[in-house]
């Protein structure tokens, strides 16, 4: 059955959202201020998922998609949308989670801080592979994306997001796979060879590739490797990850060179990092110098503080800070994140930066009771946010100041208001687009003790 809906705002995801009979409607595609024709199928107690069928009356903000994978690559859901709205929404999307989750009054939400240019804006490339229909009943190995709501693989010649460096790889990747007759990996029957393709692109134009594969034994290796070579002659890094669980986990645990060095470079703000197969870096290089300065203007450091940085990861914030603090402490609980973090300190030469492997929950009244006390507390968790726990650790440290950098609204609100709750009021809030033309952001909030 078609209906007729006007569109008055967009989900969390990027979807439209309009009403029929009170009832909440979801219609990827749409944007607010449409009127489109869309079929309901699906209807539940509270909201029903509707199929855009037509745009009936578009908005000033729906522009041509620019990829021509966009109807079905689930990796961009609002290339329809110009990115002048894009910055507007996810503020918006910032501003209703403070109001509606976190209940807070009085926070200043600025306006999203976006990119000059969009596009090939990610360092990092993971593509999973598998089989496509070749025509004649054969099959051919495709390495692309994900389809939207599924695990069905686009074949993705190239992607416009993506560093020209990981376009490069994918292509050499796919020439020389094809050539040796590597078998995609299958998830249902759980046979094949080749599971994901991840590419990295440092600032300085190394290039690292990753192959993930179901079994350590590499056919024909040394022969696959001088061919990759022959593709992509400049390439710094050629590893293998082997991942043999039966899940959707990207990389197992054990990594080898199978050419090159182990890791590549890549730099924010005038520092240096080394960059792993299996480290954590923001892939967007550009927009992390942005969202680490707003962290630093927000510390608004003198240079005599202690800081604390509770997910320390491989040292990035952390770098940023100490070179305006007088000592930082970085807590991570991934034991190799935080050699990463001791190496990047000692190659840039950064002598007033500790790391410590751990729990923060754990670390930090360990911290206190040693007689550390840091005027300012750093946090950037992953998406789920804080344990309340963590948040009643740093209140019981009563820093002056605790920064909080997130990359959900949510959890961020929600734990703002917890925090306002033990004695924390939040002043203002930088959202940054880390994503564009995906519904993703992030976001710094800064919080002061009362």
């Amino acid at each position: 059955m078609l209906l007729t809906i006007k569109i008055h705002g967009l989900g969390s995801s990027g979807e439209g959202v309009g009403k029929i009979d009170g009832l909440a409607v979801f219609v990827e595609g749409a944007l607010p201020g449409e009127e489109v024709l869309a079929e309901v199928e699906v209807r539940k107690k509270n909201y029903a998922v509707a199929r855009l069928v037509e745009v009936v009356k578009p908005s000033a903000e729906r522009v041509e998609p620019f990829c021509p994978l966009y109807e079905h690559c689930g990796g961009c859901q609002l290339q329809h949308m110009s990115y002048a709205a894009q910055l507007k929404w996810k503020r918006q999307q910032v501003v209703d989670a403070v109001e509606r989750i976190g209940k807070l009054e009085g926070v200043e939400v600025f306006n999203t801080l976006g990119m000059e240019n969009p596009l090939r804006y990610r360092n990092k490339m993971q593509f999973p592979v598998g089989t496509g229909d070749k025509g004649l009943g054969t099959r051919k190995l495709i390495i692309g994306c994900y389809a939207r709501g599924s695990h069905k693989i686009i074949d993705a010649p190239a992607c416009p997001i993506q560093n020209l460096g990981n376009d490069k790889i994918l292509a050499a990747v796919r020439t020389v796979a094809e050539k040796f007759r590597l078998q995609p990996y299958d998830e249902d029957t759980h046979k094949g060879f080749l599971r994901h393709v991840m590419g990295r692109v440092g600032s300085n134009g190394e290039l690292m590739i990753v192959l993930v594969t179901a079994a350590k034994s590499f056919p024909n290796e040394k022969n696959f490797v001088r061919a990759l070579l022959k593709e992509l002659p400049n390439v710094t890094s050629i590893q293998q990850n082997v991942q043999t669980f039966r899940n959707n986990v990207i990389l197992g645990r054990d990594t080898r060179v199978l050419y090159g060095k182990p890791t590549i470079h890549d730099a924010i703000g005038g520092l240096s990092f080394n960059i792993s197969a299996r480290s954590f870096f923001q892939v967007n290089t550009a927009q992390a110098e942005v969202l680490y300065k707003t962290a630093l203007d927000f510390a608004n450091l003198r240079g005599n503080e202690t800081i604390i940085d509770a997910y320390c990861g491989t040292g990035t914030i952390s770098l940023f800070m100490a070179r305006r603090a007088r000592k930082v402490i970085g807590v991570e609980v991934v034991s190799s994140a935080v050699g990463d973090a001791i190496r990047n300190a000692r190659e840039n030469h950064i002598h007033n930066a500790e790391f410590i492997v751990g729990d923060a929950v754990k670390v930090l009244p360990r911290l206190r009771d040693a007689g550390t006390y840091a005027e300012v507390v750093v946090v950037d968790p992953p998406r789920a946010g804080c344990d309340k726990k963590v948040l009643e650790t740093f209140a019981a440290m009563e820093p002056e100041k605790i920064i909080y950098v997130s990359c959900n609204p949510a959890t961020l609100a929600r734990d703002l208001k917890i925090l306002e709750g033990l004695g924390y009021r939040t002043k203002k809030i930088q959202p940054v687009d880390m994503f564009p033309f995906t519904s993703h952001i992030e976001a710094v909030a800064q919080v002061f003790k009362v």
